[in-house]
């Protein structure tokens, strides 16, 4: 995510703490909010796909999905 983006949730989050959001704050806030959970998600992603386990016989084996598709 852009550090325009972030600088901006937390500069309306300051804004929340002094006084009570606009409606068009809020609206920004969430659209912002949504944008930043789905980035880390996706990298969260990342790095399970590229994670493996070691066994006790030594060898690697890539994390396998669950069956209602969560790792």
């Amino acid at each position: 995510m852009e550090n325009s983006k972030l600088n901006r949730i937390n500069e309306l989050a300051r804004i929340a703490k002094e006084r009570e959001l606009t409606a068009e704050e809020l609206a920004e806030r969430d659209v912002l909010r949504k944008e930043y959970i789905a980035e880390w998600r996706r990298g969260a992603e990342q790095v399970l796909e590229n994670t493996y386990i070691i066994g006790p016989d030594g060898k690697k084996r890539k994390l396998q999905k669950r069956a209602n598709g969560r790792k």
